[in-house]
């Protein structure tokens, strides 16, 4: 029977398939219609998504014309911080992060043709997507999702309260509304994810699509991490003629400690004696009171770094005359905030009392900061087993201890105590030490230090309980990083558990401060 119509002449050709280079001006070009006013991707980020991941780069073919594309890349998840933008999971757009091994599949981008929309391509590309990750055998595929109608209600509606209008149908969102139709369900609102998306208000909603069909094939597992980065300064005792030598001398470790994105940056104590050295007294007990009127620039010039350079420091300590016309030996906490805290030393050595007749402090701190608790124990202080054992009870993760010796016998006495305090109390403990000589100090002639960075002995704590250390009686910094999950997870599960195993009812430790 013959055939009236030749229906091939009516058929169309739908295919998704992986990107080839061929593709890329079509797709970046298209990139410019779908969405005007942002930056599109420029070729060298496609040529490098086929060179990482070509698997992950789909294109939706119309009759040989591109109308629609995807991008993805593997990541392992738990590796990211909560907050993450799209710069982050995607290193710059050039997705040089991928991971071979990685348990998610992360979606960068869908785009369609909007002379072709509403035929159901971005759906097939989602299908794609998920079939990928199922043949990958993939935990999920997560996505950053534009929310691009909020500008319309930003200024009547909180991010929160437009996604959750939109997940009860009460608001169209061209973006959310169809990846809650397919399958995704909402982790949590991310800001300032795309910077150039003006319309979401930067915004992005992050989703994730669980694969049912996922069969875990590997031992391999995910821990939380919090990590915290200390610059340790081992600070060069030398002459000087005025304020502004030392306060530049300070700045550049200060400078070197902000480069290197520490979290704090850890001076030595009464380090600012080195101011002696221009001050012509004789008579160390007048010295230091001369010393003590550099206070109020002492701590303008930290406060000022502090914030200046984005980084907590530990001032060392500072000879400091109250209202009490009494003399104390102090460690200021500078915050990056711009807040202050202070610690004063307990226990006075017999040489602090002779040569400058120093009173002492009576009360143990701990401070709050971005990283958590931390408490200053000032040389001597920390060769005191009790001061530690009552910081740690007051949740301090990490001891200071700037110190000052003079031979290589007063600083061992502080490191092995420092080493000591660490694993009794499972905690980090910081030394930081002044090398070199200031000839015409009394009582300040000669230094020795070697300071370092400890942690408790354990599996998952550094080789020996050792984080770093510096060389001796040399001028450097260390940096070094503790990780604070780690310690926590220790004080539950390690091999010994000195905190949880006290004899509370053999012995106690009592602050009478208390």
């Amino acid at each position: 029977m013959p055939e009236q119509f030749d229906l091939s002449t009516f058929e169309k050709s739908m295919i998704i398939r992986e990107m080839s280079y061929a593709d890329i001006h079509a797709i970046m070009e298209m990139q410019r219609l779908c969405f005007p006013g942002m930056d599109p991707w420029k070729e060298e980020q496609l040529r490098s998504h086929l060179g990482v991941f070509p698997q992950g780069q789909l294109v939706a073919e119309l009759d040989g014309t591109v109308i629609g594309s995807c991008s993805s890349l593997l990541i392992n998840f738990d590796e990211y911080d909560d907050r993450h933008t799209w710069d982050d999971v995607t290193d710059g757009g050039y997705i040089t992060n991928h991971n071979p091994d990685g348990y998610n599949m992360y979606g960068i981008e869908v785009m369609v043709h909007p002379e072709y929309r509403r035929m159901q391509v971005g759906q097939r590309l989602y299908e794609a997507r998920k079939e990928l990750a199922r043949e990958l055998n993939l935990k999920s595929i997560i996505i950053g999702g534009r929310i691009p109608n909020y500008h319309k209600y930003a200024e009547e509606m909180s991010p929160r309260e437009y996604v959750d209008s939109v997940s009860r149908h009460k608001i169209y969102d061209p973006v959310l509304t169809f990846q809650l139709m397919n399958g995704f369900q909402l982790m949590r609102i991310n800001p300032n994810y795309l910077q150039d998306d003006l319309a979401s208000g930067k915004y992005a909603t992050l989703m994730e699509w669980n694969n049912v069909d996922y069969k875990p094939i590997s031992k391999r597992h995910f821990k939380t991490s919090l990590p915290v980065r200390i610059c340790v300064v081992q600070y060069l005792m030398r002459a000087i003629e005025s304020f502004d030598d030392l306060a530049n001398q300070v700045e550049y470790f200060v400078d070197v400690a902000s480069d290197a994105h520490s979290d704090f940056v850890v001076f030595p104590e009464i380090f600012t004696t080195q101011l002696m050295s221009f001050l012509n007294e004789p008579s160390p007990s007048q010295a230091v009171r001369k010393l003590t009127e550099y206070t109020p620039q002492y701590i303008e010039l930290f406060t000022d770094l502090a914030v200046r350079y984005n980084v907590n420091i530990v001032g060392g300590s500072h000879f400091v005359k109250e209202e009490d016309d009494e003399i104390y030996n102090i460690a200021y906490l500078f915050r990056r905030d711009g807040s202050i805290d202070k610690q004063y030393k307990i226990h006075i050595t017999p040489n602090e009392r002779k040569w400058w007749g120093i009173s002492a402090g009576d009360s143990v701190r701990v401070f709050d900061t971005d990283c958590g608790k931390i408490a200053i124990q000032i040389c001597y202080d920390i060769e005191f087993p009790e001061l530690a054992r009552i910081a740690t009870d007051m949740g301090a993760n990490i001891i200071f201890t700037p110190f000052c010796t003079e031979d290589r016998q007063g600083y061992l006495r502080v490191r092995y105590c420092a080493q000591a305090r660490a694993v009794e109390n499972q905690i980090y403990t910081v030394i930081s030490g002044t090398v070199g000589n200031l000839p015409q100090t009394e009582n300040m002639d000669i230094q020795y230090a070697q300071s370092g960075i400890f942690a408790p002995s354990d599996f998952e704590f550094a080789r020996d309980g050792i984080v770093g250390e510096t060389n001796a009686n040399l001028e450097m910094v260390l940096i070094g990083d503790v990780d604070l999950e780690i310690l926590r997870r220790q004080r539950q599960n390690g091999t010994v558990k000195q905190l949880k195993d006290r004899r509370h009812d053999v012995y106690r430790v009592e602050y009478k401060k208390d």
